[in-house]
């Protein structure tokens, strides 16, 4: 048996999920849309919009895709799974990702923290308000002891959460979520108590019954070093964490990966997919901070180095039915990746700049994240411009080969974090 596959998405983490996929022998023709520089080396591109489904519609019969797999969290947020079952030309070919309702899991915190709370998931207290409750929203952060964790509902481009101590400046920060900074993401507002901790992305993928838990990483957000500055879509990622030791993943899996399946299950919500769980470590106590319908990113680049089992026969079990009796095998390896990105991200910055020594890298796989070709050459095209990933039996070795590797590439006002995993190290 051999597949046609289509990757729907752009950034690092449909490289390395190309990247992985491209190494099953069920693979026939692999294809990304629209895909980056990167993607090309292993797959052919397709000039095609994740969220114009009639568009992708037209790429799945043109190329008789049999299975679709949906890299951003938009697509499914907007439904594309439900468009591909309620189309009879599209039924042949297994979308991998959830309808919907199960996407408001991530569309939704409001939705995501009452679901929590149904099912006994342990997580922050919290209170939602609308834009007509604004004054109520203000009022309710007297109530609380700093610092506010102020979240607008909807995808705010994972720009949507923002944590503040002064009071004065959260209140002005709760009027102008609620007031449209965020556009229609802020119609509502999710106000959290602060949970103190260490974080970590826990992966697994479900058919809504059963389960099969990924490698875990740990991803850091912030800007600058010692995890300072403003909150970016992820700086680096590492992967396994000492902290989260066979207790500490026991505890996950108890309080909540089963009770998360069992609850879509009791809800009776369509689910086939990966779920990306991100908590908080208090005190050897998993808290779920967020849910994620997809993978994470930068966490792909060193979860897919991670992962020795073939991805495809993975998600082929999942669209037959059968994930319950597949095994899945992790290497004991660890993985460090780094992102390299435009100088001024997450703020302005300048496109265009040729991307310089990507031939020189040994040792570590280069994800390109925001790049394009331009009259021959590789140039940057987003904020985050590439992630550098390497896999050793030693952290440390990891982590130095990536470094290395980052040695090796420049372009124009080039930034990264220069700390990745010394935390964990």
């Amino acid at each position: 048996m051999s597949m046609n596959v289509l990757v729907l998405g752009s950034g690092g983490r449909e490289h390395a999920l190309v990247w992985k996929i491209s190494q099953s022998p069920l693979i026939n023709k692999l294809y990304c849309a629209p895909g980056n520089p990167g993607t090309a080396s292993l797959a052919q591109n397709l000039v095609v919009n994740p969220c114009d489904f009639e568009a992708v519609k037209r790429a799945v019969l043109d190329y008789a895709i049999s299975m679709v797999v949906v890299g951003p969290e938009e697509p499914l947020v907007r439904g594309i799974a439900d468009y591909f079952a309620s189309e009879d030309t599209l039924k042949h070919c297994f979308l991998v990702g959830p309808g919907k309702i199960g996407a408001q899991l991530e569309g939704s915190k409001d939705f995501a923290k009452a679901f929590m709370q149904r099912h006994a998931i342990p997580t922050a207290d919290y209170a939602s308000f609308t834009r007509e409750q604004m004054a109520k929203a203000v009022d309710y952060l007297t109530q609380l002891k700093p610092p506010y964790v102020l979240k607008a509902d909807g995808l705010a481009a994972g720009k949507g959460v923002v944590i503040l101590s002064d009071i004065q400046e959260a209140k002005e920060e709760v009027r102008a979520i609620l007031g449209g900074k965020f556009g229609i993401a802020g119609n509502k507002i999710v106000i959290e108590e602060f949970l103190k901790g260490i974080e970590l992305s826990v992966f697994f993928i479900t058919d809504g019954i059963n389960y099969k838990i990924l490698p875990y990483a740990k991803d850091y957000k912030r800007m600058g070093n010692g995890d300072t500055g403003p909150n970016t879509g992820g700086m680096g990622a590492v992967s396994p964490v000492p902290f989260a030791d066979d207790a500490f993943m026991k505890k996950v899996e108890e309080r909540i990966i089963r009770p998360t399946v069992a609850g879509l299950a009791k809800e009776q919500i369509d689910y086939k997919g990966f779920i990306f769980a991100g908590l908080m470590n208090c005190g050897g106590d998993p808290y779920l901070i967020e849910y994620n319908v997809r993978m994470g990113d930068p966490e792909t680049e060193v979860v897919m180095l991670r992962l020795q089992s073939d991805l495809l026969a993975l998600l082929h079990a999942l669209a037959k039915g059968c994930l319950a009796t597949t095994s899945i095998e992790i290497a004991n390896d660890g993985a460090v990746s780094v992102v390299m990105v435009s100088g001024g991200y997450p703020q302005d910055y300048v496109k265009g700049c040729p991307v310089l020594g990507l031939n020189k890298v040994r040792d570590a796989m280069v994800f390109h994240a925001g790049t394009q070709v331009h009259e021959g050459n590789i140039v940057n095209s987003g904020g985050r411009v590439l992630a550098v990933t390497s896999l050793h039996t030693d952290l440390r070795e990891a982590r130095r080969n990536t470094y290395k590797a980052i040695s090796e590439i420049s372009f124009k006002d080039v930034y990264y974090r220069t700390d990745i995993g010394l935390d964990v190290i």
